[in-house]
């Protein structure tokens, strides 16, 4: 029986892709890692600053697109180390090891980079615990059209490689926003944003109202929803029907029947060439 690789015997890059599994040090560094050909090729198509690039050649299948994803990898201009199988394999968090990764460096962006003028639906998450939850509502954003995501308070990290994973690549399509609740409420006063949220005791039906261009859908915890200061802040309160003996819904699958209503609304609203894109 083989011994186990010792971290001394491992180049550096091991070590320092190790340790961007804790929030604290992505961070310091501000920077995360990334794996897997579908999504590192989705990173250097959005135009991520990667930091360096990880391949471990005995790994990658002889696919075109994996091929082509470390070619891309490549001309980005990033600088590349080849790992062996088991170095590779100490730093991976799937089980299907494919031999690409990336660490890339955090995007940054502010409310004051959104523009008012601009007729998008945008989704607020505060105080959304669970990675997971996180990914798929990135994703059904990005299904629906929304423009991006504000994360506020104490939301968690949307760089925690398991919201990434969840998000299969919507991670990219959207502009991500972190600020504080207050000031979230500020901003939608001061640029004119219609903030809708859900509760179990709101008179109206989630489909019975129209979602105005410039809207913003607010939705909180998983285990407690909105709080009374957080549904103080909205412009309109829907809520879900629902029957049988659940008392409520999953996030993930509640912010979609929502976004899915507006995204309906406005294909309604639309020209036919427009709105013939739909879902598989």
């Amino acid at each position: 029986m083989a011994e186990p690789v010792r971290d001394q015997a491992l180049p550096p890059i091991v070590k320092q892709v190790r340790q961007l599994r804790t929030r604290a040090e992505r961070e310091r560094t501000g920077t995360y890692y990334i794996e897997g050909a579908r999504i590192v090729a989705q990173a250097v198509q959005a135009g991520a600053e990667i930091t360096q690039g990880v391949i471990a050649p005995d790994l990658i299948k002889g696919t075109p697109h994996a091929l082509d994803t470390v070619d891309a990898l490549r001309s980005s201009g990033a600088p590349i180390v080849e790992l062996s199988r088991t170095a590779f394999d100490s730093i991976s968090f799937k089980e299907n090891l494919q031999g690409i990764g990336a660490v890339v460096r955090y995007h940054s962006d502010t409310l004051g980079d959104i523009s008012p003028t601009e007729e998008r639906v945008w989704v607020a998450l505060d105080g959304v615990g669970n990675p997971g939850n996180l990914g798929a509502i990135m994703r059904t954003c990005d299904a629906t059209g929304v423009a991006g995501l504000l994360l506020l308070g104490d939301t968690t990290d949307p760089y925690h490689p398991t919201a990434i994973r969840a998000s299969m690549g919507s991670f990219y399509a959207l502009q991500m926003i972190r600020a504080g609740f207050d000031e979230f409420v500020r901003w939608k006063l001061d640029h004119g944003f219609t903030v809708i949220g859900t509760s179990p005791t709101a008179t109206e039906e989630y489909h019975q109202i129209t979602y105005p261009g410039c809207s913003v859908l607010l939705m909180g915890s998983e285990r407690l929803g909105l709080s009374i200061h957080q549904q103080a802040a909205c412009d309109l309160l829907v809520k879900i029907p629902m029957v049988g003996t659940a008392d409520s819904l999953n996030l993930g699958v509640a912010t979609s029947v929502v976004l899915y209503e507006i995204f309906n609304q406005q294909r309604r609203n639309q020209p036919r060439d427009e709105a013939r894109r739909s879902a598989c």
